[in-house]
């Protein structure tokens, strides 16, 4: 058996727009999925997920079959989540030149399915890391990141970005523009993360805000006004100026909530965390419901977030330097 874990991350800056080739600044966080990988003697696939904020399932299936496991979650949250596995195991096959290779799965994650810290993101890395070493193969952090990413790109119909693989590979603060991906510095962060339980739909979400840009100029102009705010953000970040950082992360998601991303659910943590002294606050990920992320170095954030209707956990998360690792079977 072996064992992969890969972060989790929140955006400073830049979602959807980083589709359209603008830039953004995602960073990892302590919070890892964890994917352990057997080989089988056939070319059958058996996953079993703990914890991806469904009930745990177990299916068994051939690559051939068309498989749904029976939970109690939407339809489209539970075959994208045993998607990102199929085209994981895809691209270990490849990797190892192992056409046929048939694996046990097993899934662990403290990272909500579809909640903007980048679960598909580090279940991907994370398994495909796993059934590349199991297979007597290992790859570089920066291949681990392209198969991810062109893992991401078959089930999100092309509208990925290398942003979330990225940064789930290497760990630490990332840029990525386009196919350019690179570490950034960044000082200590005081990152508080609110979750309200729920989950949207990353293809819907990505599918409407390119529907609003094709549709109205004004919409495209709001997506390059996310790059821009990307650009001064890099400085800002640099500069460890946090004043000005939580500034730009709240006109960020000004932005993302003029596209349309946003809920009634993120809005009302958003503002729980400025009303409670948060330096900025916005979205994280796909939006339409899922996790806001703040700055504040004090608990009242996090305090705050705890009593706001809504809020189902809030947590701190600490800066992950790590990207994927091996871990102990």
């Amino acid at each position: 058996m072996t064992v992969s874990s890969a972060p989790g991350k929140v955006y400073l800056f830049g979602e959807h727009a980083v589709v359209y080739g603008e830039p953004a600044v995602p960073c990892a966080i302590e919070r890892r999925a964890t994917v352990s990988v057997e080989q089988r003697d056939d070319d059958r696939l058996r996953v079993h997920a703990e914890d991806l904020s469904l009930d745990g399932f177990t299916v068994e299936y051939s690559s051939d079959a068309d498989a749904t496991p029976d939970v109690d979650a939407s339809e489209s949250l539970v075959r994208a989540g045993v998607g990102y596995v199929d085209a994981a195991v895809s691209q270990a096959r490849e990797a190892a030149d192992a056409p046929d290779a048939g694996f046990d799965i097993t899934i662990e994650s403290a990272i909500p399915l579809g909640a903007g810290l980048g679960s598909s993101a580090a279940v991907t890395v994370a398994g495909i890391d796993a059934a590349t070493r199991e297979l007597g193969v290992e790859l570089p952090a920066t291949e681990l990141a392209d198969r991810a990413y062109r893992a991401e790109l078959a089930v999100q119909d092309g509208e990925a970005s290398r942003a979330d693989t990225f940064c789930s590979a290497t760990g630490g603060a990332v840029r990525v523009e386009g196919d350019d991906c690179r570490a950034i510095e960044a000082p200590d962060l005081p990152i508080v993360v609110g979750f309200d339980g729920g989950a949207g739909d990353t293809g819907e979400l990505v599918a409407g805000v390119r529907a609003l840009r094709e549709e109205y100029d004004f919409a495209a102009d709001t997506v390059e006004s996310i790059g821009d705010v990307v650009r001064r953000g890099e400085d800002v970040l640099a500069d460890g100026d946090l004043e000005e950082l939580g500034r730009l992360m709240s006109f960020n998601h000004g932005l993302l909530e003029a596209l349309g991303v946003s809920s009634r659910s993120l809005d009302n943590m958003v503002w729980a965390a400025r009303d409670a002294g948060a330096l900025g606050a916005k979205l994280t990920g796909a939006g339409g419901g899922g996790c806001i992320v703040a700055l504040d170095p004090t608990d009242e954030t996090k305090t705050a977030l705890q009593f706001t209707p809504g809020c189902e956990e809030a947590f701190r998360a600490e800066l992950d330097t790590e990207g994927v690792r091996a871990e102990e079977p």
